[in-house]
């Protein structure tokens, strides 16, 4: 399932926080947005989960606009995790990950055989099947975050849309749950702040600075030391990772970034 967003912008309170963004995330690629804090990411993956809805433009699923489909019929088609995603209810995991079969579901009927095999599976792919009747409230912020994740899978959507989903994880858990992603033959647009991350698990990048799109491509092509230093203001040598060849970042710090962090 393709997604496409055209000339999406978004003002809140005055301030136009995404400006003009178009980007296409073809089916069952990855794409990755990256950009400083502030810079419109979060408030763009906003707009197609439908938290938001843009002041201009329009966001494309398949060719049907976004915005004329029923709040069923999306999220039967687009999951999301976001980075208000928890909840102030002690649920279960196995109920949390539950909650993904309800765009599927009418009423209030149980969930039936083969709805139970996929929120089973789901739930071993992100290694959280052990935490299956532990309270969500007493897991840590990683195992949270996983159970999360796995209602995501439950929804068995088209289009994974990810905020900062390796927040809380460890080293396994980021590579897992990026492994998964790649994996997954799901149409899938996250914002990442690692950009090793980003190169290992993308097909294409987009850069945001002041809500605009400044630069999209592969990540070979776009997460070159010029952008990274005009965009996030840290010098940045590129190499090349050992096994897969994906541009990996070594960091250090510009004069200005060491001037800034002595009056921190």
């Amino acid at each position: 399932m393709d997604l496409r967003m055209d000339g999406v912008s978004v003002t809140v309170d005055g301030a136009e926080l995404v400006r003009e963004l178009s980007l296409e995330v073809p089916g069952g690629r990855v794409v990755g947005l990256v950009g400083p804090n502030g810079s419109g990411k979060s408030t763009a993956l906003r707009c197609v989960y439908r938290a938001l809805r843009p002041s201009r433009g329009t966001v494309w699923l398949d060719g049907r606009d976004l915005g004329a489909l029923s709040l069923r019929e999306s999220a039967r088609s687009v999951a999301a995790l976001t980075q208000e995603g928890g909840s102030d209810l002690d649920f279960t995991a196995a109920e949390i990950v539950a909650l993904g079969r309800t765009p599927h579901q009418r009423g209030n009927r149980p969930l039936d055989a083969r709805e139970r095999e996929v929120c089973r599976s789901a739930m071993e792919r992100m290694d959280v099947a052990h935490l299956a009747d532990r309270g969500v409230l007493s897991l840590s912020g990683g195992e949270r975050q996983r159970v999360l994740l796995a209602r995501c899978l439950a929804q068995e959507p088209r289009v994974l849309v990810l905020d900062e989903p390796t927040n809380h994880l460890d080293v396994r858990h980021q590579v897992g749950l990026l492994s998964l992603v790649r994996r997954a033959g799901i149409t899938v647009l996250v914002v990442l702040h690692d950009l090793n991350l980003a190169s290992a698990a993308c097909d294409r990048v987009g850069v945001l600075s002041g809500g605009r799109l400044v630069a999209s491509g592969t990540p070979r092509e776009v997460l070159v030391p010029e952008l990274i230093e005009r965009v996030f203001g840290v010098a940045a040598t590129v190499v090349a990772h050992p096994r897969t060849g994906a541009p990996q970042l070594l960091y250090s710090l510009t004069d200005e970034t060491e001037k800034e962090g002595r009056t921190l």
